[in-house]
């Protein structure tokens, strides 16, 4: 193909460093070839001014109970985007998030033969327990809807990146698809998250005091098994254990997991370099959540020295080798995370081993290796358009 291949990108948030899914994406547009490539943006909330290609903001409502996220609709901006998507002619689509936008663009691909190529970036079938907690049978019902939903949106996409061998064995479980599937894993930046970050002087007052500093880096929201961390959390508080907590980020759950972790410390969101220095200067990064598709914050600490302790779910179960680069233990269980830190904190020797095998892990993802792939496979599904106007 002698021109620019054409893709259009749909996202409802594209928004740098607003989460990990935008991280990743991030990843790949701060990389965009553009000799090789012309991209336009369609979302539901815009990037910052400096935004180096054009796009379009979609009309969007915030998302009840979780109000830093905007859901756009498309239905109120119909004949925009067609008239839009017709002057720009994609050769490829690529698709965020299966939302109604992400169902709009998947309709519009179909409809005019472009292939689809889509990033698996959350497992919301997996959040269903969670929201649903109290209601079992409800729960059940919801998490069908939700898995014969994603299933009719991800088997109709040419190409589903899925981050991780676990996540995409569950998926086939639910009778997914799975021909498109390919394991592509998020990469890293190793030059930023890195043991020399380290500040003497951030977690000193309890150093000092022979605490050691268990920090959790995340979105505080119920589906990263908060419940089990505020469980480690009281029981290292009635056994008087030397930890001190470090609840690091900003959600809906902030102002309970807060009231049920009273002696803990919370930073609110950090920016890059502040959350460096955190993982950096922390004693073993504690992360619970069952519901990851990748774990990024897990190869972050590991690239920055930091030991890690996870639960044995998600994409976390292949980030991490049981013993080697750290440790994974059952989900809700507490006791198991707490084992786990004592023998980390009190094995010197094997921490360090932890250490240097979790960092030497890390270096093995590099992003441009990835952002290279991406844009190979762009030119292949390319290679398959077919634009028909309808």
């Amino acid at each position: 193909m002698n021109r620019k291949i054409k893709v259009a990108f749909f996202a409802e948030m594209l928004v740098k460093d607003f989460d990990g899914a935008a991280r990743t994406m991030f990843q790949l547009i701060d990389r965009i070839p553009s000799d090789r490539f012309e991209f336009m943006f369609f979302c539901g909330t815009g990037p910052e001014p400096d935004f180096p290609y054009p796009y379009k903001v979609i009309p969007s409502i915030k998302i009840p109970k979780n109000e830093d996220y905007r859901l756009a609709l498309p239905i109120l901006a119909l004949l925009p985007l067609h008239i839009d998507l017709r002057e720009f002619m994609p050769d490829v689509i690529h698709i965020s998030t299966p939302s109604f936008l992400g169902r709009f663009a998947l309709d519009y691909g179909h409809s005019h033969n472009i292939p689809i190529i889509t990033i698996y970036h959350t497992h919301f079938i997996s959040y269903m327990d969670y929201y649903f907690s109290k209601f079992p049978p409800l729960a059940h019902l919801i998490k069908n809807f939700v898995i014969n939903r994603n299933k009719s949106f991800y088997d109709k996409c040419a190409l589903v990146y899925i981050p991780s061998p676990s996540l995409a064995s569950e998926l086939e479980s639910y009778n997914f698809q799975t021909t498109g599937f390919k394991i592509w894993r998020r990469g890293l930046n190793t030059s930023v998250f890195t043991p020399t970050n380290k500040d003497e002087n951030l977690f000193k007052i309890h150093h000092d005091k022979g605490l050691k500093i268990i920090l959790f880096a995340s979105r505080i929201v119920w589906e990263k098994n908060l419940a089990t961390l505020v469980e480690i959390y009281k029981m290292s508080e009635r056994e008087n254990l030397p930890y001190h907590f470090v609840v690091a980020g900003d959600g809906v759950a902030k102002e309970e997991i807060q009231h049920e972790m009273p002696n803990a410390t919370f930073p609110g969101n950090l920016t890059h370099a502040d959350l460096c220095k955190y993982y950096a200067s922390a004693d073993v990064f504690l992360f619970p959540s069952d519901t990851e598709t990748f774990g990024n914050v897990v190869v972050e600490a590991m690239a920055s020295g930091l030991p890690c302790v996870v639960a044995d779910a998600g994409g976390p179960r292949d980030l991490v080798d049981h013993g080697v680069t750290g440790f994974r233990c059952v989900p809700h269980d507490p006791e198991s995370y707490l084992k786990a830190l004592s023998t980390i904190l009190n094995d010197a020797d094997l921490r360090e081993n932890i250490v240097q095998k979790g960092m030497q892990f890390a270096k093995s993802m590099d992003w441009k290796l990835l952002a290279d792939e991406y844009f190979s496979d762009i030119e292949s599904l390319a290679g398959q358009s077919k634009f028909v106007m309808a």
